[in-house]
């Protein structure tokens, strides 16, 4: 019987439901389906007065964390404002990890301002946010803060300074933590095991995961992730394909989308592309823009134009607007003499508005990001930005450099 039923007949009994009855209700809504619902429940929730409950208010940010967007949920946590606990800030911090929003420093902030000191399900919700910026300085912080108060023994956050390590490419600080754990967990040594293989340490993430199953650690679906990207990095196609098989096969674990990615990118660079895509057309998943890319991408490495204008054939299916298809194609004609196609495909980008999307990069200094595309002029620094960029142009020339086009081409020019 569904909740809403088995609620609805607890009222028809004349059963005065409770703060307790309210928030299993609310625990049972965990997806958008359940947005209208959760809404119902809030309003009754108002109507009853259980909104000064701060356990009802903590159930309803997680419910709308798990049915919503922020929008909800920040609209919830201010009305709070006076009655929040420490529950109130990692439940919101959580909501603002899941939607990738990059809040979580500004709710640390606002949290020692309100004198509620953080524990463990703070700092790892913090490290979360570190590792998906990624922001090693604010995980330095956070890992000196673990080391002040002793939360640096909890096991989540452990994990969570070996994931936000990883993701930040300090390979050597993840393994000193790993190394001094007592008793590492699958999720320690699956990002190990990720970390190494997604910096090019194939070797080293295979000797982790033969290590982990000689003692015992069964590895979950992120450890495979992690192998097979090991394997493809390192060109052991036959190995990577074992282990596609030992994942069911040994362990129960059904292959996801992310494990079928890992495949296709392991046949498509070693060359196996008519192998890649014969295993795209079996695949439990319908192939998405991601998958038909990574082939699209061998092509160009190996000069296959035949696949690789199927490829991107079906990656223009998906999204007709995507540039990159058009530039990879364009790039797989040019490698191989095809002029005439190079010609037509530029022509139908012109003709059908497609244009490359720019690139992208950023850089954190002290407290703040700052984002730079291509051509874009907008940051309030531009001009300072320029004539330093000059200075480093100038510098570069009088020590012999000489960039492509000759010095001619090379200018830095503000505006």
């Amino acid at each position: 019987m569904k909740p809403c039923h088995t609620f609805q007949e607890m009222r028809n009994s004349k059963f005065t439901p409770d703060e307790i009855t309210v928030r299993c209700l609310l625990c049972a809504f965990t997806s958008s389906n359940s947005y209208c619902q959760g809404k119902q429940v809030h309003s009754y929730v108002l109507k009853k007065g259980f909104i000064s409950e701060v356990s009802v208010c903590n159930t309803l940010l997680t419910m709308y964390a798990k049915c919503s967007d922020l929008s909800d949920v920040f609209d919830i946590f201010e009305e709070m404002e006076g009655i929040m606990d420490l529950v109130s800030w990692n439940a919101t911090m959580t909501a603002c990890l899941k939607h990738n929003h990059n809040n979580v420093f500004g709710l640390l902030r606002m949290m020692h301002c309100f004198d509620h000191e953080p524990d463990h399900v703070t700092l790892t919700n913090v490290l979360g946010a570190c590792a998906v910026v990624p922001s090693l300085d604010k995980g330095y912080q956070v890992h000196c803060f673990a080391l002040k108060t002793g939360l640096e023994t909890e096991a989540s956050v452990m994990n969570g300074l070996i994931d936000m390590y990883t993701k930040c490419g300090v390979l050597i600080n993840a393994h000193k933590l790993f190394d001094s754990f007592s008793d590492p967990d699958v999720v320690s040594w699956s990002s190990l095991i990720v970390g190494y293989a997604q910096f090019g340490y194939g070797k080293e993430a295979l000797e982790l995961f033969q290590t982990m199953r000689n003692r015992g650690v069964k590895p979950n679906h992120v450890t495979f992730v992690g192998v097979l990207s090991a394997c493809s990095r390192v060109g052991l196609v036959d190995e990577g394909l074992h282990y596609y098989s030992m994942m069911e096969t040994e362990y129960g674990i059904l292959p996801t989308r992310e494990h079928c990615s890992c495949v296709v990118d392991l046949l498509a660079r070693s060359g196996r592309l008519k192998e890649a895509v014969s295993f795209i057309n079996q695949m439990p998943y319908d192939p998405d823009i991601v998958v038909w890319n990574t082939v699209l991408a061998a092509c160009k490495t190996h000069q296959n134009a035949e696949i690789g204008r199927h490829a991107a054939e079906s990656v223009l299916r998906l999204d007709p607007s995507n540039s990159s298809a058009h530039v990879l194609l364009c790039n797989i004609y040019a490698s191989t003499g095809n002029w005439e196609d190079v010609a037509r495909l530029r022509k139908l980008m012109r003709s059908t508005g497609v244009r490359k999307a720019p690139g992208q990069s950023w850089i954190e200094v002290k407290d703040g990001v700052h984002v730079f595309s291509v051509e874009d002029r907008s940051h309030p620094q531009m001009d300072e930005i320029y004539m330093v960029l000059g200075d480093l142009s100038l510098e570069m020339m009088e020590a012999g450099y000489v960039p492509y086009g000759g010095f001619d081409s090379f200018e830095v020019v503000p505006s």
